[in-house]
């Protein structure tokens, strides 16, 4: 009854009437109003939508104060010192690796301003899944790099909070919490039987309530304390959580979440049951000591749980029993159903159940910077860790889901005192692994049918989606605190079951190499495979190996390594392995293995420990062996394409294997592995496994035929070379072996900069760095750094203004070239083969230019480092005899030209024995092993030793070879030896087939025996399974398909050593007989030896043994005193024919190819002159409009679609390839040459008022006001905004061919980038892109001869003459194809631009309006070329710009559409000009409007209109009569503006100065007399003069003397001297003499012929010189002047608008950009857009004229056209330049293209980032500004920018 009465109330009087109950001593009555109240109003049956209850609790908390204030009270006792502000994904934050502890430390942007980071290692980074500002957390950061705020704001200086501020908070809040828990118990339905839907409503009503928690933790640590109080409070969750007894909705509502609670456990409540029957451990899975803990994934209901058996069965792993988990689980917690203590506890379930919606999220992580709260919290999250762990397998939004959880988990495991924390309290490390197997073994099937091995299946959703990356991630960050990670290396049981974890990745992705046909399906499972092991398995290993880096934690490594080993064998067992690889198949992924191996690394490297004390028996080593050599031996395989029918799929596998990310986690430890096992096991037994792995034993014969059973012949070349690099690699890499931490770099770093320059960011990538980014290795650390700056060299990115946009490159130093190029390092980290071969092209490049060798170089030979002495052993391999025979043999089978040998395999062969020679073994007991001598009777060498064997002779070989071999003799066996030699001579071979033949093969004899004596090892200890497994491998293996011919065995006689036959590939090589004379080793020169090719390379090796033994010095003088040359080869053999005539054939190609190259630069440089921007004005051909010789014949036109010349006709008009742009450069012009600044705060602003398109507009409106309209359209021009731009690349074309050529692009359905229904082409000479044809008028290029001719007529005879061409009416041409030709081409001028730029009139459509465009159009032309030649013409001659124009051609275009209209000669403008005319009456004309003034009038126009409207061609005389009477009026103009800027004083003295010259001869010419004239005549009647002058005095100060008259004179009519100029250039073939600026005004003036060119004495011209009056001057200017004091309507300020026009503009400019890009960013990607004040998710900026829009924003549109688009129309005409804020690169609009241009702001490092993705500091590159202007500028966007696609209106 009471809360009824209360609710009528007004909220806050109750609220300060119940604050005032409750602060009394007995406040009984208080407490039950209020929580009356409090049911009624939080009534959980009420819809959550209704905003009622929230009203209520605001004022109960505030205590009937307002809400805002009390919030502004409660931040005044905020003592936190931590910022902890929680973002989102997407938001822009900071991290510094410089101040940061935790690798995941971020800051805001706020804090990040506030703190002091110059010079730090930071980077700005958009969150990918949210986190939280660490400032002020020294658990995570450095304090050094607190911003102000959170350095000085201790608790200890904040007042302590009154009690009663927050005690309605302390009785209000539990309510108000627990009414959101119930709303989220009552709208929760299982998954399966809701949508997704339904779950996201009840959020969407919950969203006020819970932002109203949000906002209460915003208020600062008090309120904190008080939630975190309200949800870790056991009692309150008690009272509150059941409801009371008798309210029945809470009770239904506390049996909705015990229901959901059920199934809670990691095994749900069914499975529990069953599992307790069901009491089974596996052995094969879990291993010996631990019993993994299995189950299906999770089920909710016993239905379902059958339903998932069912499937697993499906999935041949056959019914799996359920295990209990063994007794290594401390926590049983684990697997029972959740219980909740607290509301903390039960929210973060409903979080969870809900999959982390991102408002709850976020108000559990903004309590985190209170400390009770954050530890609570985080055992409440670790108690639910198998909880989120099912919920998000089952979710169907696992990413988002998964980024939620991380941005939970990182926030509590990085730091270190908590993770230390939970794993002592609550078992977290237990929790995390166990929960990890359980999700896998959800996805585990069998590796292959018979073996029983299960590996986690990598094409279910769970490794595909990558769904397990939060657990893992979690695991590897608490991993990375050094506390932690011990507990684990402790734990060996957590040990043993993080193996068995290993174990499942272990063998994945099993390929089987397809046989027969292509497989149907590639399956790209291999991303998911390698992501899997890289995340779960690698990085994990990464983080135990960077604690176990010192001797005290040799006891870990022992630990692992031994488990790692336990597990080995369990797997071998497992797979039914026992000496011989499955073959053709293969798996990448045996981390075991690399554990295995890593562990062994570190060991030996930090922890000096002894190897052997680690490495298991001989037998284990031989089976450990196998897996990662079937690897190397199936990449050489794969690049041989003997897989290509698995598709490309395996291909990107044996990239990826390889690959920098992955490398050091993958082919590292495998190939480190091998070289562990290789300095262990015998070395004969090792050598002969590679080649037998490799398959190329069969090759390796004497003989010149044998059979491979294995390969196909084209395959033998690249395996053979593939099993030799490998040793080579094998042998000589030291990465594992000794190499300190620097070498690596040092190394790594070089070999990348080898294969290519490389930006900074693409090195950083590509050199491997632990996996695991809290290793102590950061990249861009200090080392880093350092490292570059001392191998490589910066290259600055050039510019050329054609070119692509360069980036800033590090290239190698010539010291790094010449001493550290190691290739072997660059095989192996190769991706693509093709970057070996881009090395070896640089490195010889290199040598060639610093003149140390200019052949083709072989790859160089690198010392290496030391080896570390535990790996003393792997030297071995290089004296062992089995290799020495095959090196041997295929140096024999290279100087008798076998097949499939090859230069690679020599250099390979030779790599190795220097190798051999370098590391020699220390204890040479030349009596080793006599038992084997025994059995081996004629066994090759008598030692191990290379340098003994190097000159051992070898006389016979016994071969086995097919019948129809050459070797088999078939006559009677000759006696003598030299005989046999000549037989012999193409064929000698030796066999290796070693099963068939043992006791013959004397070759590998030695081998044979050493595998049985292996074989018997392994027998021994498993006999059974040899008695099954033997026979089959043993006899059946080598046997050959079909019936291949017999074998016969052969003697060859060789009589050589491996000395002898270097020799002869040495003079082989160097094709001279003797090329090494007996004395030449004395006078050797080492030093040359270092770089060259295979002759150095035998040099050296030849160099190096005899240094090292006197013998075999005395051997190789003998061997080049008497060496003899082979026979020579008989001439009916072709392969000997082929040889001989190999070098000349080659030598002649060079010489054609040279030749065919030279002839084709020849041409391809004249094609260039003639079609591109070349700036040569000599190459200038005749058909280029700036052609000054004068041609009486007809121009010839070349079409170049089908390569005829000929003449222009009116049948068969030829073209002009032009492209039509609309252009509002022009109009972008302001009065000052600095250009505008970009507004970076919101002070500054850009104001376009002074543009000269808003000038112009302004002055037409003006005149439109008060003149007649069509008087006043031929009085301006138009075209400054969205003018018609016509360039060229001056190819001319027959336009029927041109129409052809556009129906086979339409009909061709390539998507061009350019749309051909527009008209759009490319020009089919040059590819430049253009879009019309303009038509050339037959006849002569430029008016050539009579109309030339200086004329000696009279002006006044000149003026009539004009007078009547233009009374002359426009005779319309007849119709022919040239005049339809150019009707569709003003169309399409027409069509170019929008309708708003057209039409001015003011009756639209009028001729009038048509007339105005028509003749701007040639003004804009005219006014872009100046423009282009850098707004004046100094420079003279033709320009790029030039090569470009077409006015010629347009001129006549527009001249003939021109000659439609007449002008009306009442109102022609010429007789105002050049008569005085009787002013008429005005009686009549009253209603009518008066014609604009002369004075007011544009004069280039006028010019314009004058020469269009004339009859064409136009006699150069009369061209010169205009523009002289036009100057006249023109500088006219130019002393009324004048006088309008004295001061009344100055005016009245000029008036008076000049008045007395006006009665003196030359009084006409005279500026002063003039002046005196205007001032006096404008004076009269209404002057103009009568503006406030008050003003203008202010404004001029200086004196104005008769020099700054002159000059200023001067400036006000170059604009039209400058356009005349010009047009008489293009007109007549003029040309245009260069000048210096000063002298521009007299050089321009001669050349129109308006200065008499008599030289003036002192050089001084004077403007007013160049007048030529016909009537008198005075009369004339009397008569202008009346004209504009006559006007009524008009105020004296609007005639002085009109009257002062300043013709002069600066040259347009792009806005001034802030050098650093933060400064743009900082202020834009935050700010609100003007029109839909909201803040877009894609910001831009018009680099023109600074507006701010949305790019592709919805809220934007107009009519389906996005903000970018149409701002581009606007301001550009269709061009648009913006800055994407978010991604700093520009993007061009054009018409309905785009395309990306790049980036105008850098790094320290020359690089763009573009989506600012590596976050670094970024700064404007002036150079690449400046191209960008310069392509708007010209409007070369089109050509220079390659890729263009269309927008759609969608930008």
């Amino acid at each position: 009854m009471m809360a009824a009465s209360l609710l009528r109330r007004d909220k806050k009087a109750t609220a300060a009437h119940l604050k005032a109950d409750l602060n009394r001593i007995d406040n009984s009555s208080g407490v039950r109003q209020l929580q009356e109240l409090l049911d009624a109003v939080l009534n959980p049956e009420k819809p959550a939508a209704d905003s009622e209850a929230l009203d209520w609790c605001k004022c109960l908390i505030a205590g009937g104060d307002g809400f805002e204030e009390f919030c502004i009270t409660v931040r005044s006792y905020d003592n936190a010192t931590l910022c902890g502000l929680v973002w989102t994904a997407n938001f822009v934050a900071y991290r510094c690796r410089t101040c940061g502890i935790s690798p995941c430390m971020s800051l805001c942007a706020e804090c990040f301003n506030n703190g002091d980071h110059t010079g730090h290692d930071f980077n700005m980074f958009r969150s990918q899944a949210g986190g939280a500002c660490d400032c002020g957390d020294s658990n995570v950061m450095r304090e050094s790099g607190f911003c102000r705020r959170h350095r000085l704001r201790t608790g200890e200086n904040v007042p302590s909070i009154p009690r009663d501020l927050l005690l309605m908070s302390e009785m209000v809040l539990p309510r108000f919490i627990l009414c959101i828990i119930q709303y989220l118990r009552d709208g929760y339905v299982e998954p399966d039987t809701s949508t997704e839907r339904d779950l996201q409503k009840v959020l969407q009503q919950l969203e006020p309530q819970i932002s109203f928690l949000e906002e209460l933790t915003k208020m600062g640590g008090a309120m904190r304390t008080v939630l975190t109080k309200i949800l870790t409070n056991q009692q309150t969750f008690k009272e509150l959580s059941m409801g009371q007894e008798e309210n029945l909705y809470a009770k239904k509502n506390y049996d909705k979440y015990l229901s959901a609670l059920k199934n809670s456990g990691l095994v749900s409540v069914e499975e529990k049951a069953q599992g307790a029957a069901a009491d089974v451990t596996v052995g094969a899975e879990g291993g010996a000591g631990a019993m993994v803990l299995l189950g299906t994934s999770a089920p909710g209901s016993p239905d379902e749980s059958s339903k998932e058996e069912d499937q697993d069965a499906g999935q041949s792993v056959g019914q799996r029993k359920r295990v209990k988990l063994s007794s290594s689980t401390k926590d049983p917690c684990i697997i029972e159903s959740l219980k909740h203590k607290c509301f903390l506890e039960e929210l973060l379930f409903w979080t969870i159940k809900y999959e982390f919606p991102q408002k709850m999220v976020t108000f559990l992580l903004n309590m985190l910077p209170d400390q009770d709260y954050k530890i609570t919290f985080t055992k409440t999250f670790v108690q639910h860790y198998a909880f989120i762990m099912k919920t998000l397998m089952k979710s169907h939004e696992s990413d988002t889901m998964s980024n939620r959880i991380v941005h939970i988990s990182v926030q509590l495991f990085s730091n270190e005192e908590l993770a230390r924390h939970v794993t002592e309290e609550c078992h977290l490390l237990d929790i995390m692994v166990t929960v990890l197997l359980y999700m896998m073994e959800s996805c585990l099937i069998k590796n292959e049918e018979n073996s029983r091995h299960v590996v986690v299946n990598c094409s279910e959703a769970l490794l595909k989606n990558n769904t397990y990356w939060p657990l893992v991630s979690d695991f590897i960050n608490i991993l990375s605190h050094q506390s932690v990670a011990k507990k684990f290396l402790e734990d060996h049981s957590l040990l043993m079951l993080w193996m068995s974890f290993v174990s499942f990745f272990q063998g994945m992705n099993l390929n089987k190499r397809e046989l027969n046909e292509h497989v149907e399906f590639e399956s790209q499972t291999y991303y998911a495979a390698f992501a899997a092991e890289l995340e779960a398995c690698a990085q994990p290993m990464w983080g135990l190996l960077t604690h176990c880096k010192v001797r005290e934690t040799q006891e870990y490594t022992k630990t692992v390594v031994r488990y790692c080993l336990e597990t080995l064998q369990i797997w071998f067992d497992a797979i039914g392995f026992i000496d011989e690889p499955a073959p053709n198949q293969v798996t990448f992924h045996l981390p075991l293995h690399r554990y295995y191996a890593m562990f062994l690394s570190k060991a030996v490297k930090c922890q000096g420990l002894d190897l052997d004390s680690l490495l298991p028996d001989q037998e284990m080593l031989m089976k450990i062996m196998v897996h990662p050599l079937q690897i190397q031996a199936c990449l050489s395989e794969i690049h041989s394409n003997m897989w290509v029918r698995n598709g490309l799929q395996i291909k990107g596998q044996a990239m990826t294997y390889v690959q920098s990310h992955f490398c050091n986690s993958m082919i590292d430890p495998d190939i480190y592995l091998l070289q562990v096992c290789a300095s262990r096991l015998d070395p004969d037994y090792f050598i002969s496994s590679v080649f037998e792995r490799f398959k190329v034993v069969d090759l390796l014969t004497m003989a010149s035929q044998h059979q491979n059973a294995v390969l196909d012949s084209e395959q033998e070349r690249p395996m053979l070379e593939g099993a030799l690099t490998f040793l080579v690699i094998l042998t000589s890499l030291r990465i594992h072996l000794g190499m300190t931490d620097d070498e690596i770099l040092r190394a790594e770093m070089v070999s990348q900069l080898c294969m290519n320059d490389r930006t900074h960011s693409a090195l950083l990538d590509l050199i491997p760095e632990n996996p695991n980014p809290k290793s102590g290795i950061v990249p861009g650390s200090c080392s880093f750094e350092e490292m570059l700056s001392a191998v490589a060299d910066f290259k600055a990115p050039v510019f050329e203004p054609g070119g692509s946009m360069q980036q800033g490159m590090y290239t190698p130093k010539a010291e790094v070239w010449e001493k550290e190029f190691d290739p072997i390092m660059v095989v192996l980290r190769t991706v693509y083969r093709r970057d070996v071969q881009s090395a070896m092209d640089r490195y010889s490049a290199f040598l060639k230019q610093s003149g140390i060798h200019t052949g083709n170089p072989w790859p160089p030979y690198k010392e290496r480092t030391r080896l570390h002495p535990c790996y003393k052993g792997l030297i071995k391999l290089l004296h062992c005899k089995t290799l020495h025979i095959v090196i041997f043999t295929l140096l024999y089978k290279i100087w008798m030209d076998h097949q499939n040998m090859s230069e690679h395999v020599l250099c390979m062969v030779l790599y190795l024995i220097e190798l051999g020679l370098d590391n020699q073994v220390q204890d040479n007991k030349e009596d080793e092993e006599p038992c084997i001598e025994e059995h081996c009777h004629d066994s090759w060498f008598p030692g191990t030793n290379l340098l003994s064997n190097l000159h051992h002779v070898i006389n016979f070989v016994r071969v086995r070879v097919p019948e129809t071999a050459p070797e088999v003799k078939r006559e009677a066996p000759p006696s003598t030896s030299t005989e046999a030699s000549s037989y012999g001579q193409n064929s000698r071979r030796l066999s290796v087939n070693w099963r068939e033949n043992l006791r013959e093969a004397q070759v590998f004899s030695l081998v044979a025996e050493r595998r049985r004596k292996f074989q018997e090892i392994i027998n021994r200890s498993n006999t059974e399974a040899t008695q099954v497994v033997r026979p089959k491998s043993s006899s059946t293996r080598w046997v050959p398909p079909g019936t291949p011919p017999q074998l016969v065995t052969e003697i060859l006689e060789i009589r050589e050593s491996m000395l002898s036959l270097l020799i002869k590939l040495h003079q082989k090589m160097s094709s001279k007989q003797n090329s090494l004379s007996a004395s030449w080793l004395e006078d050797m020169d080492t030093s040359r030896h270092a770089h060259g090719d295979g002759i150095t390379a035998i040099e050296r090796i030849l160099t190096k043994a005899a240094t090292r033994s006197c013998q075999i010095k005395r051997s190789i003088q003998d061997i080049c005193g008497k060496v003899c040359p082979p026979v020579p080869p008989k001439k009916n053999s072709p392969t000997d024919k082929k040889t001989m005539d190999k070098e000349e054939r080659r030598q002649r190609a060079r010489e054609r190819q040279q030749k065919l190259l030279a002839e084709f630069a020849s041409r391809q440089k004249s094609f260039m002159e003639t079609a591109m921007d070349v700036e040569s004005p000599d190459t200038e051909a005749a058909m280029d409009l700036g052609a000054s010789e004068v041609m009486e014949s007809e121009v010839l036109y070349d079409c170049v679609i089908c390569g005829q010349s000929g003449p222009s006709t009116e049948d068969r008009p030829t073209g002009l390839v032009v492209l039509l742009q609309a252009s509002s450069v022009l109009g972008h012009r302001c009065k000052s040459k600095e250009a505008k600044k970009l507004p970076t705060s919101d002070d500054e602003h850009i104001y376009a008022a002074d543009t000269c398109g808003v000038a112009n507009d302004v002055r037409l409106t003006l005149m439109q006001r008060f003149f007649k309209d069509s008087s006043c359209l031929q009085s301006v021009s138009i075209g400054w905004d969205g003018g018609v731009y016509v360039q060229t690349c001056g190819h001319t074309l027959h336009i029927d061919c041109h129409k052809s050529y556009m129906e086979s692009l339409r009909n061709d359905q390539v998507l061009q980038g350019f749309s051909v229904d527009k008209g759009e082409f490319t020009c089919p000479l040059c590819r430049q892109f253009a879009n019309s044809v303009l038509p050339c008028r037959p006849g002569r290029g430029t008016e050539a001869g009579a109309w030339h001719t200086p004329t000696n007529k009279k002006p006044c005879v000149l003026v009539k003459e004009v007078e009547d061409l233009q009374e002359k009416l426009g005779l319309f041409p007849t119709e022919s194809n040239l005049s339809k030709e150019m009707e569709f081409v003003i169309k399409d001028i027409k069509n170019t631009t929008q309708k708003k730029y057209m039409d001015y009139g003011k009756n639209p459509g009028s001729p009038d309006n048509d007339f105005l465009f028509m003749y701007s159009v040639a003004r804009s032309n005219l006014e872009l070329e100046l423009v282009h030649r850098g707004g004046n013409l100094c420079s003279g001659g033709a320009s790029a710009a030039a090569k470009r124009s077409c006015l010629n051609q347009l001129f006549h275009v527009l001249a003939m559409h021109m000659r439609l209209y007449s002008i009306d000669s009442a109102y022609n403008p010429w007789t105002k000009l050049t008569q005085v005319t009787q002013s008429k009456e005005t009686d009549g004309f009253d209603e009518e409007r008066p014609e604009v003034p002369m004075l007011f009038r544009d004069v280039p126009s006028l010019l314009i209109i004058f020469v269009l409207t004339m009859p064409q061609p136009l006699r150069k005389e009369h061209f010169s009569c205009v523009v002289k009477m036009l100057y006249n009026l023109q500088f006219t103009q130019a002393l009324a503006a004048l006088s309008s800027k004295f001061s009344p004083e100055e005016r009245q003295a000029w008036s008076t100065a000049g008045a007395l010259k006006k009665n003196a001869a030359n009084a006409e010419k005279s500026f002063e007399a003039l002046l005196s004239h205007v001032i006096s005549e404008l004076s009269k009647d209404k002057s103009v003069y009568k503006v406030n002058t008050e003003e203008t005095s202010m404004l001029i100060s200086s004196v104005w003397s008769p020099q700054s008259i002159e000059f200023s004179l001067q400036q006000f009519c170059l604009p039209f001297l400058r356009l005349s100029c010009l047009l008489q250039h293009h007109l007549y073939g003029d040309s245009l003499t260069g000048c210096l600026e000063e002298e521009e005004f007299s050089s321009l003036a001669e050349c129109l012929g308006i200065l008499p060119s008599t030289p003036q004495p002192s050089n001084v011209v004077h403007s007013a010189s160049c007048l030529q009056w016909v009537v008198s001057a005075f009369d004339l200017v009397t008569q202008w002047c009346t004209e504009v004091t006559g006007l009524s309507q008009m105020q004296a300020e609007q005639s002085l608008t009109l009257l002062v026009q300043d013709p002069q503009w600066a040259a347009p400019r792009l806005l001034q950009l802030p050098d650093n890009y933060n400064i743009i960013f900082q202020y834009y990607h935050r700010k609100a857009c003007t029109a839909c004040k909201k803040v877009p998710k894609d910001p831009a900026l018009c680099l023109v004229c600074g507006a701010f829009v949305c790019l592709k924003g919805v809220c934007c549109k107009q009519q389906g056209t996005c903000e970018c688009v149409l701002h581009s129309q606007h301001c550009g005409a269709a061009t648009g330049i913006f800055l994407l804020i978010n991604a700093s690169v520009i993007i061009i609009i054009r018409g309905h293209r785009f395309c990306l241009w790049g980036s105008v702001y850098l790094d320290a490092h020359g690089e763009e980032d573009r989506d600012l993705r590596r976050g670094k500091p970024l700064f404007l590159c002036d150079e690449r500004y400046r191209v960008l202007e310069q392509q708007w500028v010209s409007h070369t966007f089109d050509h220079i920018n390659k890729r263009w696609g269309p927008h759609y209106n969608g930008l």
